[in-house]
């Protein structure tokens, strides 16, 4: 997983708002391991940018069915 140094930074301008929700311990603190992150807070930001990015990939490997697409290096 990427350090938090070479993570896009939230912009301070982006509206930020308090939570409360009901985890239970064992996964958030598995998700914390596995993501390498520090806090609870960091922890679910970092699950929900892999969620929004797989929704990206599965809309571009969509857009992609049919296109042909061919190496370089193939002789022509």
């Amino acid at each position: 997983m990427p350090s938090t140094t070479s993570r896009k930074r939230v912009s301070r301008r982006e509206q930020r708002v308090s939570r409360t929700y009901r985890l239970p311990l064992s996964k958030l603190s598995a998700a914390k391991r596995a993501l390498g992150a520090a806090t609870a807070t960091e922890t679910i930001e970092r699950a929900l940018d892999l969620v929004v990015f797989q929704r990206e990939l599965i809309d571009g490997t969509r857009a992609m069915q049919g296109v042909e697409i061919t190496s370089p290096d193939a002789k022509q």
